[in-house]
């Protein structure tokens, strides 16, 4: 059993696209991640939690193009005060994006990570995110990516469990990784004042 993690205050959704989790292109076991994704959203919802929902703008010709329905968010967005969505066009959700002042004015020192690739895009925002200060929990069963094909001369395919389970350990020991989306727990977080002038 593993032991109680305390609660976070956020929950980044990355790239939980239909193009990556939906038909011939899907990653492995989709409907197991949108069912962990899915629980870890309601969740958080039901604390008062801020839930933030990346979205990847991919260039021309991708499948996550801005406008094509592989670029659609797959799961339901309840958009307010509390829940946003922000596009991005690199692999970490911070680049270039309001991400850090919106969870900073939310008063959010602490979050969750979820989504897709685990080596690219969950990896990268998980990792600024702890340069950045914030406690950072992801759970096992809640990120997901493709196997690794085969090369010449280097290896044969990794598949895309342990390719996920690697992404993890590169992390370090300053990411909190738990077993299941079930062991994450939320609470709201405590928005910061500001100051007024006089």
């Amino acid at each position: 059993m593993t032991p109680a993690v305390p609660p976070v205050h956020a929950l980044l959704v990355v790239d939980v696209q239909s193009a990556f989790v939906h038909g011939v292109e899907a990653v492995p076991d989709a409907s197991r991640l949108l069912d962990r994704v899915g629980h870890l959203i309601s969740a958080a919802r039901a604390s008062g939690a801020f839930v933030v929902h990346l979205r990847n703008d991919g260039p021309p010709g991708a499948t996550d193009e801005p406008g094509t329905p592989g670029w659609r968010l797959h799961l339901p967005v309840e958009e307010g005060p509390a829940e946003v969505v922000l596009g991005k066009t690199e692999d970490d959700g911070f680049y270039e994006t309001p991400l850090n002042a919106l969870l900073t004015r939310s008063g959010v020192r602490s979050l969750a990570v979820c989504g897709v690739m685990s080596e690219m895009c969950v990896s990268a925002t998980a990792r600024t995110a702890m340069e950045l200060g914030y406690r950072v929990v992801m759970p096992h069963d809640a990120h997901a990516t493709y196997d690794i094909p085969p090369a010449a001369g280097i290896s044969g395919a990794v598949p895309a469990a342990m390719v996920s389970r690697t992404a993890e350990w590169a992390l370090g020991d300053g990411v909190e990784i738990v077993a299941g989306a079930a062991d994450v727990r939320f609470t709201a977080p405590t928005p910061r004042r500001t100051r007024r002038s006089r």
